[in-house]
């Protein structure tokens, strides 16, 4: 009886039982293009792309910057929170990746 009271003591006060883990998967397998015409928000896309795994061309002309990108295969974010991964899963929508969503 013992175990059973401590074994429910955890499950319902252990962080991992209660929040659980946020996953958003994505992939881009064909190439994608941004016009952008601020090169400051053309450098923070290409960094964040990159960091996303993402292969990524960027071509500056007439007054903007072409980025292009693509993410063949599959990858995902751990986040720390629900609406954290709302974010990244709307954001990487924007950019017309697939996305998954688990919690």
């Amino acid at each position: 009886m013992f175990r059973c009271r401590l074994l429910v003591f955890f499950i319902a006060f252990s962080p991992a039982w209660c929040l659980g883990e946020e996953l958003v998967k994505y992939q881009l397998p064909t190439w994608k293009s941004k016009h952008i015409h601020d090169e400051k928000k053309a450098e923070t896309i290409v960094k964040t792309l990159v960091k996303l795994g993402c292969e990524v061309k960027k071509n500056q002309h007439s007054g903007h910057v072409d980025v292009s990108y693509r993410c063949p295969k599959w990858r995902q974010l751990r986040l720390d929170s629900h609406a954290e991964a709302h974010q990244w899963e709307k954001w990487l929508k924007e950019f017309r990746f697939q996305t998954v969503h688990k919690h």
